[in-house]
């Protein structure tokens, strides 16, 4: 029996609602039907005849989609216990996303891509059609080329790593066309940069040359310098970066990649700590992208719709990926492909919801609002820091003082005295309804766990997110075994992740898992 701790009353009482909901698909019956598709109009079926030859060849079908089958209430209640089975962004404080930055997302921004006007559009159509969207992907260009520095932007890469390939794409291409392509075979990052900023350059065939930090915790100059050569294509790195440490030197870094004739492509998924305080082209880099769907308040949608908008400098932007919207003084219009584009990274040319609600955002806020909203993430993050330091068992590694908008913590201490491990005060944390997140690998500082407040949340949400680590600190202190068990208030409890790490186990689609547990693969 395990003996309780008398509850923190600033901790907030939480129990997860439980429905037991079977996917979606697993609800289908056949011939249940929720609405009625309407036929097409008559004027439509005079001109295409079987409604086929106005689509391209590529875009049709030889069989129906295996869609569910299933009446309009059952869908509704579905739908309804899954978010009463979810926590998220306006459920709860969501500070415990770290690198993905869930924010407040304006509804009055929701209801500006809900308007008709937004919800029919298509890529495909004519550009007189869709002149006043196109002077929103424009004119987020203008915006993003301020924030920057740089010269002109894409929106086509619909992830922040689909920007990070397209940038690698970039440099594989500019060195080709000077002649070095085959020579200039190395991308050098940081061990504190995002996985990703890796595995594309990785993916291009580059081979990878990876910087640790120095004896004060930062990337090591003396490494870079030591890692330069004729073979250097570029040079990839967040600042700050995923541990929330930013490199004040950072334009000495960009400055010996270019002397050695390499390019600079910067990471700022995040950039809500420098909004209005530091640039791009200022801190030397050629290239940079940012997720709309992080800093620029647009949702993450769990890996789609997003938009990592990328930006380079006039001299790169032939190789940008296209099309790109360009205005000629009385009308927008798509441009055409250049000789030297690496070519599309997605069908088209970005996701129009998602490029109206990060203008919105920053037409409304101004380039003062944007100022602010970078202030107050840094003060947010550095309260955090400075309480976070004084709960028991708790550390920030390798650099000491303040951080910029994010922290990556370790509870190493405490799993030594414990036994308690973060992905222990992970499943607890859901105890009080709050977000938790540990770190992507590899695991550069142990047992992590990593904090990003943004500028959207309040003293009060922060202290309340406070008061559950202590809460749990306390507990695994006093007594382990109540963190070590938990969740004890959700629907589901200890589960069996040791399939997690076997791809033969994955199944990240309804097909997959048909193929993979019926033995004739079958749909529906």
């Amino acid at each position: 029996m395990i003996k309780r701790i008398e509850r923190n009353s600033k901790v907030r009482k939480f129990h997860q609602a439980k429905w037991d909901e079977p996917v979606i698909f697993e609800l289908h019956r056949p011939g249940e039907r929720g609405i009625l598709v309407p036929a097409a109009e008559p004027e439509v079926e005079s001109e295409v005849g079987d409604g086929l030859s106005a689509l391209p060849a590529a875009m049709r079908r030889e069989t129906a989609p295996a869609l569910p089958e299933i009446g309009q209430a059952k869908v509704l209640r579905h739908y309804l216990r899954l978010s009463q089975e979810t926590l998220g962004s306006d459920f709860n404080v969501e500070i415990g996303q770290g690198t993905c930055t869930m924010k407040y997302i304006p509804r009055i921004n929701e209801m500006l891509i809900r308007s008709p006007k937004m919800m029919d559009l298509h890529p495909l159509q004519d550009p007189d059609t869709v002149q006043g969207m196109l002077e929103v992907y424009h004119g987020l260009d203008l915006a993003m080329r301020e924030i920057s520095g740089l010269d002109r932007f894409s929106f086509q890469p619909s992830s922040g790593t689909q920007a990070l390939f397209a940038m690698a794409s970039i440099v594989r291409a500019y060195h080709e066309a000077n002649g070095e392509g085959e020579k200039r075979d190395e991308i050098i990052t940081t061990i504190f940069s995002h996985p990703s900023q890796a595995a594309t350059a990785a993916v291009k065939g580059y081979k990878i040359i990876t910087l640790y930090p120095d004896k004060d915790g930062f990337p090591d100059l003396e490494a870079l310098k030591n890692a330069v050569s004729e073979r250097t294509a570029g040079f990839v790195v967040a600042n700050p970066e995923d541990t929330g440490i930013f490199n004040p030197r950072i334009r000495e870094f960009t400055d010996i990649v270019h002397e050695a004739g390499g390019l600079c492509f910067y990471d700022q998924a995040n950039a809500n700590g420098l909004l209005g305080i530091a640039r791009a082209k200022e801190a030397g880099f050629d290239m940079c992208f940012f997720n709309l769907h992080k800093t620029f308040a647009a949702p993450h949608m769990c890996g789609g719709p997003a938009t990592g908008a990328l930006g380079v400098t006039a001299e790169l932007a032939p190789f940008l990926p296209g099309p790109i919207v360009e205005y000629d003084g009385s009308r927008y219009g798509l441009s055409k492909e250049t000789k030297e584009s690496i070519g599309k990274v997605r069908m088209f040319h970005g996701v129009a919801q998602t490029v109206l609600r990060s203008y919105a955002w920053i037409r409304a806020l101004g380039p003062e609002g944007l100022l602010d909203v970078a202030k107050t993430a840094v003060l947010n993050n550095n309260y955090l820091y400075a309480n976070i330091l004084k709960i028991k068992g708790a550390s920030a590694p390798y650099v000491e003082g303040g951080r910029l908008e994010q922290v990556r913590y370790s509870w190493e201490q405490l799993t030594k005295d414990t036994g308690v491990t973060t992905e222990d005060i992970q499943r607890r944390m859901c105890d009080f309804g709050l977000h938790y997140w540990t770190s992507h690998h590899p695991y550069i500082v142990p047992q992590p766990f990593t904090l990003e407040p943004t500028e959207s949340y309040s003293r009060e949400d922060l202290d309340e997110y406070l008061d559950a680590l202590r809460h749990i600190s306390q507990e695994a202190y006093e007594n382990p075994e109540i963190v070590k068990s938990a969740p004890h208030n959700s629907t589901v409890h200890r589960i069996d992740e040791s399939s997690f790490d076997d791809p033969k186990e994955w199944c990240i689609t309804w097909r997959v898992y048909l193929k993979k547990t019926q033995p004739s693969g079958a749909a529906l």
